[in-house]
């Protein structure tokens, strides 16, 4: 199955013109007010695509829930730098530092409300940040495939200095069995040698 961050397509609705057809929408373009999603999940990946593409994380800020049966009826999705958080906080004269914030009260989002039908629509959209935003490059995180292709690099990679260490090793025992061999002839050389002087010598006297 082809996924929705390899072809760039995803499939919504569009409610222009008071009709609702199925149709494609290339995840290139950014959320607009009305464009219609089949579920908050669905939703929710689109906004993290197109924040991944434009530079900026995202997270959950609020949900609402039915009165009647509990299910999720709305959902605010924004930037992870939505809000603020006090760095420190004094008491008396004693300061209580605190972790760094990342918040910097920023109001990018998207508001999504599930409709009669069922269908989840955007009905609000706020495009400008009030920080920079920094493009990820897709390679910072590999995907499965990417990670399985490097794992079967390697896994070749490693067989084959496995064979060259195997080979490596057979040369070895090949040669060490040649200096045996020619150890071996060499003493018997040097023994022959020193009997042969001592039969000299024994015939002399």
């Amino acid at each position: 199955m082809e996924s929705l961050m390899e072809d760039k397509v995803a499939t919504t609705e569009s409610s222009a013109g008071g009709e609702s057809g199925l149709c494609e929408v290339d995840t290139n373009q950014e959320p607009y007010e009305g464009m219609i999603f089949e579920s908050d999940e669905a939703a929710k990946a689109f906004y993290d695509e197109y924040a991944r593409r434009v530079g900026f994380l995202t997270r959950i800020i609020s949900s609402r829930k039915s009165e009647r049966d509990g299910s999720i009826i709305s959902r605010r999705l924004a930037c992870n730098k939505e809000g603020f958080n006090l760095n420190n906080q004094k008491t008396g004269r004693v300061r209580i530092r605190k972790r760094e914030s990342k918040r910097e009260g920023c109001m990018a989002m998207i508001l999504v409300k599930r409709e009669k039908i069922g269908k989840w629509v955007v009905t609000k959209f706020v495009r400008e940040h009030n920080h920079p935003l920094v493009i990820s490059s897709r390679n910072s995180r590999p995907t499965p495939d990417e990670k399985d292709r490097k794992i079967r690099e390697l896994s070749t990679e490693l067989h084959r200095a496995n064979q060259r260490l195997a080979a490596c090793r057979e040369q070895l025992r090949t040669f060490m069995a040649y200096i045996e061999e020619h150890t071996e002839s060499l003493s018997r050389t040097v023994e022959n040698i020193i009997h042969n002087i001592k039969e000299i010598e024994s015939e002399d006297k």
